[in-house]
């Protein structure tokens, strides 16, 4: 069984490390978070981000970036994400001149049992491929469903995959008919809060909602092959 709880959009909300620790203690399980948990956009910047320390003391496990974890200049992401001590994934976002990125496209994770978890992140694109944009800054974001195919095609059988997603509700709809082979997808950006996971082309769509009021828990358990949904809960963190 793997049990993974998830939230999104937190936005600088730091009230929600204490009862994570306490849901965690009592059913232990993964913690990740889909992006936007900071409180600088793509245009600001601050050289403190108090949500680091509160992720830092949930137990963060992975963290996926979110356009408020992206910046246009390229030592600011840089500066952002080496304060986190966990690791940071985003598959879809590449930088044409060739530097050395401050993030990596997946993580893989074992849970307690000896289960294998493959987290992927994906960034809503913020321009276009070859824009001027592209060519100012070197960051190129290439087409997410693309890019989830390929990981899925890359994955082994009995790994379980699951998309930490911050592109939408919609776009996760759209990804999951599109890659079936996603187990799981942990989404974010749009705000939306689903009291029960939507089930698209067999693939369960979780959002907790913004800003810490919950955080998803989901549990899965691996049939015929493949990690189904097994039990699922909105747990309050306020």
């Amino acid at each position: 069984m793997i049990r993974i709880y998830h939230t999104s959009d937190l936005h600088d909300r730091r009230h929600f490390a204490a009862p994570l620790r306490r849901l965690r203690a009592q059913r232990p399980g993964l913690y990740v978070d889909c992006g936007d948990a900071l409180r600088g956009s793509q245009t600001v910047y601050f050289a403190r981000e108090p949500i680091v320390a509160e992720l830092d003391a949930a137990g963060c496990d992975v963290s996926a970036i979110g356009n408020r974890e992206f910046h246009y200049v390229f030592g600011a992401v840089g500066a952002r994400l080496r304060a986190m001590h966990h690791p940071v994934v985003c598959a879809n976002l590449v930088d044409v001149r060739g530097r050395r990125l401050p993030f990596a496209p997946d993580a893989l994770v074992s849970t307690a049992a000896g289960e294998a978890v493959r987290f992927f992140g994906l960034l809503v694109p913020q321009y276009p491929a070859g824009s001027p944009w592209e060519r100012l800054f070197g960051w190129r974001f290439l087409d997410p469903y693309a890019v989830a195919a390929e990981i899925a095609r890359t994955t082994p059988p009995g790994v379980t995959l699951v998309a930490l997603s911050h592109l939408g509700l919609r776009a996760d709809r759209e990804l999951a008919q599109r890659v079936g082979r996603i187990e799981l997808i942990l989404g974010g950006h749009s705000h939306d809060t689903l009291a029960q996971p939507e089930i698209c082309n067999g693939v369960p769509i979780v959002h907790a909602g913004p800003y810490g009021a919950f955080a998803s828990r989901t549990e899965l358990e691996r049939r015929a092959g493949r990690a189904t949904l097994a039990d699922f809960a909105l747990e309050p963190l306020a």
